[in-house]
Formats: structure tokens, C-alpha cells, sequence
């Protein structure tokens, strides 16, 4: 590749542009810009060649139409050294353009903004930088492409050093273009498809997956397996301390968040996480009293887990978080007491609540291999008293109904076949994740025993339909005097009068929360 003579620069995002566009001139190169761009150049003292100079042809349709024009993409297409392509450029006059640095109206920044009309998500549709970007990138034999100003260090690096970039640099750069370039056309795409259709709640026709690295991974659930994270996470958490996350943390407190969502407007709120399960969930006048409810529900699973709260870590609770061995611990905040308690702990991580991640995409992605995936949208239906419907001949409580509501959003965060037995403002037994729904309850009962919780008087939750009466025998005389389950089972009418019979109020759902 002969040394770079031209540039041709049009950003949206200008940030590191008269630092590096200083570089280039110092190296002799002449820069060829368009509208708000060139005018930030000229303002720095640099001397710029307007687009419609270059082309001859005038900017026009408020600026629709600037680049889309054969002397800029036959300066970037043109093959350097084919006879056909040098005679071709010759002929029309169209000299080359060795590097482009161009990145895009902001597409993704505008459909981010509440209440975005359809005219400004449309205006920040970009045609020509696209087109430029795809130019350059399939000829990055010869030209230099750059769409991110992350990478003007290294290109400036290598200009002041040889005039020019290797062609390792190039690949590697055209290969950023068309990540860039599917993932913006994804955006627009996504964002159109939900604006055109009657039923927001259609699924796409394609699905295009394209996220931004976020960070590498040590390694994925196993040290033998490559991962990596992506996405828009560092937007909903701030990581405040601690060691890197892993592949777990990340799996484990994204569940964690996604829970204490449920609470988010409730007292002080405090919730243990183990492999993604609630295994204890407190509520109380602050937080210190949360976390012993929480704690006391099962005091060996929380060795190595996840905690989180609803409201900023006081330094009092920190105290007592502190006395055992956490991966992470999540909060809407931290005070400086607290923070100056858990970063003690230096392999402790710390991670701040940003934004509330059930607020973004509605819908879950999962990888099933064979090249395929499974979309869904998130679950996020919630109970009130004025959908549940009392199937026994006692109703419940005033107490156990709040028991109920309480368990009720715990349960659909355990994963399936899951029981939590609960108080008002506790859980007092979980069981998780079993093949049949009456070991799960066997579990939860052996786990309250091992805590020294009573079940006397508590409510039974129940994330899918009781197939048998065995499950609510098996509760009736663990203690519980309640039920709330979804019903559906074809032996629903032999689990009721099983309630009856032995005076239990039960209320249905109408709503399954299986979590596999």
C-alpha cells in the first residue's frame, strides 16, 4: 500500500476527531469533510476541502444526498493497480481516497429517548455513511477504514510512523465496519418493525442478533470454556469493586437484579441468590433486619452468593453481610460507610443498580444449538388481589393473603419445579429445581427444619399447577394453612377438597411461572 495522501472524515460523534485530524495533517495529508464536521476542523485551525468541492456537485436535499456520488466511492472502490480501474479513474477524473474515518447519525441514541417521533427516527436513518463504510471496508486492500474513534490511536500511531497502515490494521478494521454496520441496520430494522406493527407484541420475521463487546471473560461456567459478554450491560451496572466478573457472577446477579425488581417499591428489601435461586428473602424495618430474615431462611447455601437489596447498603447491614464469604453484592447504591466496609474484602465485587434491567428489550434470547434460538418475551405479569381467585370454602386471611403475594414473586424467580414456603415478610423454605413438584416441597420443608423455622401457620407457593394432592397434604402437614398455585390440573377439583379438608384457604393464579 502506497502512503495515505487523502482522507475523507464525516462523524457524528466527534469525540478524539481534532486530536487525530491534527496527526493527519502533520503527515501531509489532505482531508476532504461534509457539514458539521468540517466546520469543527476549520475551527481548530485545520485546512479542509468541502465534500461538494471535491465532487463538483452541490450539497443537496438538506443534506440528504452529499457523499452518495461516483468520485467518492470510485476513489474508495477503485482497484489501486488494476490497468481497467487506473485508466477507468483517469478517464473521470476521480482520484483516490486512501482513508475514511466515518461514524453514524445516531440512530440508536434517538429510539433510546422516551416518546421519539417517527420523523426523527427516520431523519437519523444514515444512508451515506454506510455506503462509504462498505466501500472502504471491501477495498481495504488499499484503504484504511476507521468507524470508531476508539481506533484512531492505533491508526495515528502507524501513520506517524510509516505515512501509512499494515494491512493486519486494515482487516481488522473493515471487519469492525460490517459488525457495525448489521448491528445498525438491525436497529433501524427492530425499531421499524415495532413502529409499523398493529400487535406490539408480534415477533419479528428474522431475528438479528448484534451486540458490542462488552468485556472478555476469564472463562465461561467452566475454566475450559471461552466466553465473553456483550451487550449494553455496563449501561444497567457500574461495578464499584472487586475482582472481575465471571461468567457465573454475571448469570447470578442479573437473576438478582431481575428479583428485587419485584420489590422495587416495598420496604427495605433483601434477597440471597445461590446458581441464579432465591434461597432466602427478608423484609424489614432497614435493611440489617432484612438480612437476618433473609439469612436465617438457610445459612449454608449464601456461602459464595449473590445479594442484593432494594434500597442503598448501609453500613450497619454491610457489618453483618461482611461476617461471611460473598461473590457479589448488588444495590441502587452504597453508602460510604458501607463501601469502606465490603472493599475490605478485595475480591468482593460491588456492582451498582444503574438502570432497572427488567426496562429494557422485552424479550429473552436463548441459544439452543443446532444453530437455533429460542425468543419469548420476558415474564413480568405480576399477582394482585383482584386476579387471584379463592377456590376453597375459607379464605384467606389478611395475613396470609400478604404471605401469599409476598411468596408469590419469589417463587417465579426459583427454578421450576419450585415451592417456597412464606411468612408476610420472609421466606422460611425453598425448594428447587426438582423433577417432581412434591420433592421440591419435601426439599423446602427439610431446608426450614435445617434453619429451625417453624411452618406453623405459613402459606405454600407454588410456581405451576399441583398434579396430585400429595404436594398440598404434604404442605397441610408441614404447617402451611395456605396456598397459591396457578391451578389448571386436571385433578384440581381432588387438590381443593384435599384444602378443605383440612381447613387450608387456597387461592388460584390463573398464571404459570415455570422457569427452566
Amino acid at each position: 500500500m502506497a502512503k495515505i495522501q487523502r482522507a475523507l472524515i464525516s462523524v457524528s460523534d466527534k469525540a478524539g476527531l481534532v486530536p487525530f485530524a491534527q496527526i493527519l495533517a502533520q503527515a501531509g495529508i489532505e482531508i476532504i469533510s461534509t457539514g458539521g464536521t468540517a466546520k469543527t476542523l476549520r475551527e481548530a485551525g485545520l485546512t479542509v476541502k468541502d465534500i461538494s468541492e471535491y465532487t463538483g456537485f452541490p450539497e443537496m436535499l438538506d443534506g440528504r444526498v452529499k457523499t452518495l456520488h461516483p468520485k467518492v466511492h470510485g476513489g474508495l472502490l477503485f482497484i489501486r493497480g488494476n490497468e481497467t480501474h487506473e485508466a477507468a479513474a483517469k478517464t473521470h477524473g476521480i482520484t483516490p481516497i486512501d482513508l475514511v474515518v466515518v461514524n453514524l447519525y445516531p440512530f440508536e441514541q434517538t429510539v433510546a429517548q422516551t416518546a421519539v417521533s417517527l420523523h426523527d427516527a427516520i431523519e437519523n436513518i444514515d444512508i451515506g455513511g454506510p455506503s462509504m463504510l462498505r466501500s472502504a471496508a471491501k477495498n481495504h486492500d488499499s484503504v484504511t477504514v476507521v468507524v470508531s474513534p476508539k481506533d484512531y490511536d492505533e491508526v495515528a500511531r502507524q501513520i506517524l510512523a510509516a505515512g501509512k497502515t499494515t494491512l493486519a490494521l486494515r482487516r481488522q478494521l473493515a471487519a469492525k465496519v460490517y459488525a457495525r454496520t448489521a448491528a445498525y441496520d438491525a436497529a433501524i430494522a427492530a425499531h421499524l418493525q415495532k413502529e409499523f406493527s398493529a400487535d406490539q407484541n408480534s415477533l419479528p420475521p428474522a431475528l438479528t442478533i448484534s451486540a458490542p463487546l462488552a468485556q472478555p471473560l476469564r472463562y465461561g461456567e467452566n475454566p475450559h470454556q471461552v466466553a465473553a459478554l456483550y451487550g449494553k450491560f455496563h449501561e444497567f451496572f457500574q461495578q464499584l469493586h472487586g475482582k472481575e466478573l465471571s461468567y457465573n457472577n454475571i448469570l447470578d446477579l442479573t437473576a438478582a437484579a431481575s428479583l428485587i425488581t419485584e420489590f422495587e417499591n416495598d420496604p427495605p428489601t433483601l434477597a440471597i441468590l445461590k446458581h441464579t435461586n432465591p434461597c432466602g428473602l427478608g423484609q424489614g424495618a432497614n435493611l440489617r433486619e432484612a438480612w437476618d430474615k433473609a439469612f436465617a431462611t438457610d445459612k449454608q447455601a449464601p456461602f459464595g452468593g449473590i445479594i442484593v437489596v432494594n434500597q442503598p447498603l448501609d453500613g450497619t447491614c454491610a457489618e453483618a453481610i461482611a461476617e461471611i464469604f460473598s461473590e457479589v453484592i448488588v444495590a441502587p447504591d452504597f453508602s460510604t460507610e458501607a463501601l469502606a466496609i465490603l472493599q475490605q474484602k478485595k475480591n468482593l465485587r460491588l456492582l451498582k443498580i444503574l438502570k432497572n434491567p427488567t426496562a429494557a428489550q422485552p424479550w429473552d434470547l436463548r441459544g439452543v444449538g443446532a444453530d437455533s434460538f429460542l425468543l419469548q418475551q420476558r415474564d413480568l405479569k405480576a399477582a394482585t388481589i383482584g386476579n387471584l381467585k379463592i377456590v376453597t370454602q375459607r379464605r384467606p386471611t389478611e395475613q396470609e393473603m400478604r404471605a401469599m403475594l409476598f411468596g408469590w414473586r419469589v417463587v417465579k424467580h426459583v427454578k421450576s419445579n419450585a415451592i417456597v414456603y412464606a411468612g408476610i415478610d420472609r421466606t422460611l423454605g425453598v425448594g428447587a429445581g426438582q423433577m417432581s413438584r412434591v420433592d421440591s416441597s419435601r426439599i423446602a420443608v427439610w431446608k426450614a427444619g435445617e434453619a429451625k423455622l417453624s411452618l406453623k401457620d405459613s402459606v405454600v407457593c407454588s410456581d405451576a399447577f399441583f398434579p396430585f394432592p400429595d404436594g398440598l397434604i404434604a404442605a397441610s402437614e408441614a404447617g402451611a394453612t395456605a396456598a397459591i398455585q396457578p391451578g389448571g390440573s386436571v385433578k384440581d377439583a381432588e387438590v381443593i377438597a384435599a384444602a378443605d379438608e383440612r381447613g387450608m384457604a387456597m387461592a388460584f393464579t390463573g398464571t404459570r411461572h415455570f422457569r427452566h
